[in-house]
């Protein structure tokens, strides 16, 4: 019982910690920009870089745990996260806080991947579901929480000082971790570990992403762009030719097969990257100088709405698919999200505030929608013996949707920030919902079982990562 209390107060620090820090970074840009001199354009690498390396890892993070020891792994990763957040904390050029951010989408993705398996070795049964629904909780609470949190900090004692926070609680969680959770590994997985899928995974993202964000200066049809492109298509066969011949895949090609969990994944990558879209061109739109001007506390009160509103829909999905079918949900949710940002390219400057609060509600409970299902249908949709696999799969999405969207909407504000550069990007990430809904008539007819506990965690969960619903 110690134990597992051990790891349920370790993995719950952890996974709100991480999910804070996630979601508050883009609130933070601003005051960061201005600090160390160093453009918007050129920090949004703190941010896609983060979810770069974090697609790249979060498979690998939870293999090396089953291999390792989840808690060796885990420790180690809570250590890298400490050395991150104090390397951003003291960072004095947009240079170290780039790679303090690279550093931390790898401790933080690992400490997911690890937490999950911590719990479910440390209890069982009924205690399982019981650990599992507060971790569930605690994604949700500190993604939706992030952006007031780390405005009301910003304001009050810095930006760095939501990092040093953020350092003292996982540095409190490395004796506990110590002390409390006993070591555990996988004697059944094999002991490969696909290193060279990771590496190309990040080869494959890190050329999209520079042309994504370079192309407008460069280009679109310059040498250098269309080299990134090249560059990133050829790592992407190579992916693909490398998951078909190794032994423990960290993409195992029979699940692709499976319709329902590709289409899924599809929908978690682009409700996932609207969302980080979203936070990050609010976040600049409305502490602009030349715009609102607000404040970092009440440009994170401003953007409630839409990180909250995922986290207060998600108990109403289950229900709701059991009886209408995950296909009829998911489209409903990407149609809702469409016509929220199509409002957001309309909205009249004279409004205000007052403007937004209508799209950022039809926007937060349309994602939701999309989400929660999503994320169930994607572990429910395999058998029970590849739901990790499942999982993992899903997981990976959100970080490529986020460094994706929140690049491509960082090149789109950047060509005229204001409100225009907020109305393109706004149609742009209209754009992507729409095609969620044509995803989503792919589903096929899937309707879920009636929600139980499992389910309800899945969906608290959902906001932040996908866990398996039974």
């Amino acid at each position: 019982m110690v134990k597992a209390g051990g790891a349920l107060v370790a993995t719950c620090a952890s996974t709100l910690v991480v999910n804070a820090n996630t979601s508050a970074v883009s609130i933070l840009l601003p005051a960061i920009s201005e600090d160390v001199g160093v453009g918007a354009a050129t920090l949004q690498w703190a941010v896609t870089g983060y979810s770069l390396v974090g697609a790249a890892v979060i498979v690998t993070g939870g293999v090396l745990g089953d291999i390792a020891g989840r808690r060796r792994v885990f420790v180690g990763a809570l250590l890298l996260f400490v050395v991150s957040c104090v390397l951003i904390a003291l960072a004095g050029t947009g240079a170290g806080v780039i790679a303090g951010r690279l550093l931390q989408g790898a401790a933080g993705s690992t400490l997911v991947a690890c937490g999950l398996s911590l719990l479910s070795v440390a209890t069982s049964g009924p205690a399982r579901v019981r650990a599992v629904s507060l971790w569930g909780a605690a994604s949700a609470i500190g993604a939706a929480a992030g952006p007031l949190a780390g405005g009301a900090l910003t304001g009050s004692a810095g930006w760095q000082s939501l990092f040093w926070i953020a350092a003292a609680i996982a540095a409190a969680c490395v004796p506990l971790t110590v002390r409390t959770v006993a070591e555990s590994r996988d004697p059944d997985r094999p002991r490969a570990v696909d290193f060279a899928g990771m590496l190309l995974v990040a080869g494959a993202l890190v050329p999209f992403v520079l042309a994504l964000s370079e192309g407008p200066d460069w280009g679109w049809g310059s040498a250098a762009t269309l080299g990134c492109f090249a560059a990133s298509a050829a790592a992407l066969l190579g992916f693909v030719a490398v998951e078909r011949r190794v032994r423990a895949p960290l993409v195992d090609p029979r699940l692709l097969r499976n319709r329902v969990l590709v289409a899924a994944t599809a929908a978690i990558l682009i409700v996932a990257g609207a969302l980080n879209g979203l936070m990050y061109v609010m976040s600049l739109y409305l502490q602009d100088p030349a715009g609102p001007a607000m404040s970092p506390l009440a440009a994170g009160l401003a953007t409630l709405p839409a990180a909250a509103g995922l986290v207060v829909v998600a108990p109403f999905v289950s229900p709701l698919a059991t009886r209408l079918g995950t296909r009829t949900v998911v489209t409903i949710g990407f149609v809702l999200t469409t016509a929220g940002f199509a409002l957001l390219t309309i909205r009249s400057t004279a409004a205000g505030y007052a403007g937004f609060v209508v799209p950022l509600i039809a926007i937060a409970v349309g994602m939701g929608f999309a989400n929660g299902c999503a994320s169930s249908a994607a572990t429910a949709a395999v058998p029970v013996h590849e739901v990790g696999a499942a999982s993992g799969i899903s997981n990976m999405a959100r970080y490529v949707g986020a460094a994706l969207l929140v690049a491509a909407t960082a090149a789109s504000y950047g060509t005229a920030p204001g409100a225009g550069g907020l109305a393109r990007s706004a149609v742009l990430l209209a754009a992507v919902s729409a095609l969620g809904i044509v995803l989503a008539l792919c589903y096929g007819r899937h309707r879920p079982s009636p929600p139980g506990a499992a389910s309800r965690v899945a969906a608290a969960a959902g906001v932040a990562h996908t866990i398996p619903g039974r």
